[in-house]
């Protein structure tokens, strides 16, 4: 779902929690309006995890000013070979 998801959940479970009051009996909506924001929390701090955990971007300090994107993890391909990421983007500075 992701951060989109999560904020509409938290909201929609403020909008029952706080706004709404109606009476059907056998259903509280405020019960659903919490249920519905710790719901939201919860799945956007495992969407905020994923992100963080992804890539992570190493600055080189320098005359060159490299920058390069490190992964963490491997990813093993089919026939048992393992795949690595490793990309160096140089930026265009000042040349010596």
């Amino acid at each position: 779902m992701g951060i989109g998801g999560s904020i509409f959940l938290i909201a929609l479970g403020a909008i029952f929690a706080f706004a709404v009051e109606a009476d059907l009996g056998w259903l509280d909506l405020s019960v659903v309006g919490w249920v519905l924001m710790l719901a939201g929390v919860a799945l956007l701090l495992v969407t905020l995890y994923f992100w963080n955990s992804r890539r992570r971007t190493v600055v080189a300090a320098g005359p060159a000013r490299t920058e390069r994107v490190v992964t963490d993890r491997v990813v093993p391909a089919q026939d048992g070979r393992v795949v690595e990421e490793y990309r160096e983007v140089r930026r265009p500075g000042r040349t010596i």
